[in-house]
C-alpha cells in the first residue's frame, strides 16, 4: 500500500499508581505512523510481545494484543503530530517498546 500516513504521538497519561496499569508498564512517549489515532494504537499495540510470539499461548489460538496498554484511553492518549515529513510505511519511528510485557509467574 502505497498511501501517505500521518504522523501520532502516544503518551502516557495516567499516574504512575493509577490502578488501571494493573501490572503493566508505561513505554513512555512513543512516535508511530499510522493510519488513524486508532490505527496508531494498533501499530503500537502490534509491537508489544504478544503469547503468541513466544508460544505460549494463555489458550490456543489466542492473543493478548486486546490488552495493550496502547489501546487503553485511560492509559495513552494518541495525539497526531504534524513535522511536514511524509511517511509510507505503517510502524514505530520514534521510542522504544519493551519486550517484557509478558511476564513469567512460573518460579
Amino acid at each position: 500500500m502505497d498511501e501517505a500516513l500521518k504522523l501520532y504521538r502516544l503518551v502516557p497519561v495516567a499516574a504512575e499508581d493509577d490502578p488501571n496499569w494493573l501490572d503493566a508498564r508505561s513505554h513512555g512517549e512513543i512516535l508511530v505512523a499510522a493510519r488513524t489515532a486508532g490505527d496508531a494504537r494498533i501499530v503500537a499495540a502490534e509491537t508489544e510481545l504478544d503469547f503468541m510470539d513466544i508460544g505460549a499461548a494463555p489458550a490456543e489460538d489466542k492473543t493478548t494484543r486486546m490488552a495493550s496498554v496502547f489501546r487503553n484511553e485511560k492509559l495513552y492518549t494518541v495525539i497526531e503530530v504534524d513535522n511536514g515529513k511524509e511517511y509510507r510505511e505503517r510502524g514505530v519511528v520514534e521510542g522504544s517498546i519493551g519486550i517484557d510485557t509478558i511476564i513469567s509467574t512460573q518460579v
